[in-house]
């Protein structure tokens, strides 16, 4: 799986984050407006660009933003550390989108972490495995996170909904201090407001063998970028660093879009942070 973002996103959204004119950009990269243009575009780089002086513009890392420029992914993890955990991708007119799924493996309780586009693998999984669907946790509550919403809760009415939105019902919101259990996994939450303003992470722990845990972050941040956040940049990226990277290395990030990644790989090569 590809990175969710080529370095020229990264470099398109911190400058909407800090209000920096292209021109600007382009004069500390070294090359031409249209050049930087067509990189925040397409990723495709005609240019070498002086790494150091743009990050510097842009409150990057340089030495990470050039690791993305070259290539850099994660590391690919081993799926069965967490057997009982599942990323189900679905696309949509110009994206995908993950949705994610827990269960416990002795009570075959399961939560539904986002919707997706179209939940119909989110049922045949469940239906696969047997499960018995008690909570559907909601990210944040952009389109692409929540398409599947009313068909799931159609075909499960007495699931339990969980999100920040300040338009769901009261009993439906999260609470900072939330310990949920699912048979033996415990789920909590943190938020993560920023890139939409109902932002929150899901961490579930306590898995079997001692897997680690995962965090469910939405679009708070992807591997080697971050949701956009034009608006509320600053907000954003302090979430990210307080909520998320404190958590341990180990910590399995999932996010809304592109590869799994973990706490320790992003600490070391997003650019962001």
């Amino acid at each position: 799986m590809t990175l969710e973002d080529h370095a020229g996103d990264v470099i398109r959204k911190s400058r909407a984050m800090k209000k920096i004119p292209l021109d600007a950009a382009a004069e500390a990269a070294g090359c031409s407006a249209p050049n930087l243009s067509r990189f925040e575009d397409d990723g495709l780089l005609n240019d070498e660009l002086k790494w150091a002086n743009l990050a510097t513009l842009l409150d990057l890392d340089p030495v990470k933003l050039e690791r993305i420029a070259k290539g850099w992914l994660p590391a690919p993890l081993n799926p069965e550390t967490w057997p009982e955990f599942r990323q189900i991708t679905t696309i949509g007119p110009a994206m995908s989108v993950h949705a994610y799924l827990v269960w416990d493996e002795v009570t075959c309780e399961a939560a539904i972490f986002d919707t997706g586009f179209d939940p119909q693998p989110i049922f045949d999984l469940i239906e696969s495995e047997g499960l018995n669907p008690q909570f559907l946790f909601i990210t944040h509550m952009h389109g692409d996170h929540v398409a599947g919403l009313e068909k799931i809760r159609e075909r499960y009415p007495k699931i339990k909904l969980r999100t920040d939105s300040t338009t769901a019902p009261l009993h439906c919101r999260n609470r900072r201090n939330d310990f949920i259990h699912l048979g033996g996994l415990r789920i909590t939450n943190r938020d993560t407001p920023g890139h939409a303003d109902d932002g929150v992470t899901y961490i579930v722990g306590n898995f079997p063998e001692d897997a680690p845990n995962i965090a469910i972050v939405g679009d708070a941040i992807f591997a080697g970028s971050m949701g956009g956040a034009a608006n509320h940049g600053e907000l954003a990226r302090q979430k990210v660093r307080e909520q998320i990277l404190t958590l341990p290395d180990s910590t399995l990030i999932g996010p809304g879009h592109g590869p799994l990644t973990t706490v320790g790989q992003e600490k070391e090569n997003n650019p962001f942070f």
